[in-house]
């Protein structure tokens, strides 16, 4: 299991790893839409990223927000 930072490391990961895994099918439509702005710095929400991991990858996200006073 790997854990990750923040959302957007996780999907850095996703890009270099899983993406070139996916079959030709699953490459079309909005993996490749979003692994394309992510490379190319076109810009890419934290939720879109968040769909993105969860509809092609079997990740859990959680958020954890710590005050500590």
């Amino acid at each position: 299991m790997k854990t990750f930072s923040s959302v957007s490391e996780a999907f850095d990961w996703w890009v270099k790893n899983l993406y070139p895994e996916l079959s030709p099918d699953q490459k079309k439509g909005k993996a490749v839409q979003a692994m394309q702005d992510y490379i190319y710095g076109r810009g890419i929400s934290e939720k879109r990223m968040r769909q993105i991991l969860m509809e092609y990858g079997h990740f859990e996200i959680e958020t954890v927000v710590r005050y500590k006073p």
